[in-house]
């Protein structure tokens, strides 16, 4: 690997203790780490406690904001005191809505969601979408350049074709080892992610499953 790789781990879980030991047994010095919690994990009875008290840890709230914009922003600045270093909302809230978010962001990174990993061409027809997949993702970068949003998610595959659209961070989910789909759709390996230009990948089960410190070391050996 010629420069550090940046990976998030997804916390999807509602038991802190199980997160104290993805910190604890993900600890390497041949990747940058970020640990990145969603909604399970913020309703949960301890952890939006257990985050605002994380220091020292790039942290990545997923809450997926989509909704009205004073809706966005107001809860933008609710949870301003958790001090998070990233946080996701869905393109499709709209451009008003991402542009008084990003207003408000301050210090945290705002990144627009585009269309989720676990949707294909199927599927965002089913929901009334008549552009083909690449092109509504394509469309979806577009206005996170207009809103000036700090960086975007999208699926290993569409990597490529965004990154020529926009120029800041761009964060990948549906990353497999061993190519298990799972609840995912569009998935690619880790090699090929960063290959195709991500600069962070996110990465859950493939990690969090089993042994961590073997997991993470496979990771490794296959960046090589």
């Amino acid at each position: 690997m010629n420069k550090t790789k940046k990976i998030f781990i997804a916390c999807d879980t509602t038991k802190i203790q199980k997160v104290k030991n993805i910190i604890n047994n993900s600890k390497t010095n041949k990747l940058k780490i970020g640990y990145k919690f969603g909604l399970e994990f913020l309703n949960s009875k301890n952890g939006r406690s257990f985050i605002a008290k994380t220091k020292k840890k790039i942290t990545f709230v997923d809450l997926k904001l989509n909704d009205i914009p004073n809706t966005c922003a107001s809860t933008i600045k609710a949870v301003k005191d958790l001090k998070i270093n990233y946080l996701t909302i869905h393109i499709s809230s709209g451009l008003e809505a991402l542009k008084i978010s990003k207003k408000v962001a301050g210090k945290i990174r705002l990144v627009g969601v585009t269309t989720l990993t676990s949707l294909d061409e199927k599927n965002i027809k089913l929901i009334g979408y008549d552009k083909k997949l690449s092109e509504l993702v394509k469309h979806q970068a577009r206005l996170a350049n207009k809103a000036d949003l700090d960086a975007l998610v999208c699926s290993p595959l569409e990597v490529k074709l965004i990154r020529k659209i926009f120029k800041k961070e761009i964060i990948t989910p549906g990353i497999r080892f061993d190519f298990g789909k799972n609840d995912q759709k569009r998935v690619s390996s880790p090699k090929e992610a960063f290959r195709n230009g991500s600069d962070w990948l996110v990465i859950g089960r493939p990690i969090t499953k089993g042994n961590i410190k073997k997991n993470i070391q496979k990771l490794i050996n296959s960046l090589k």
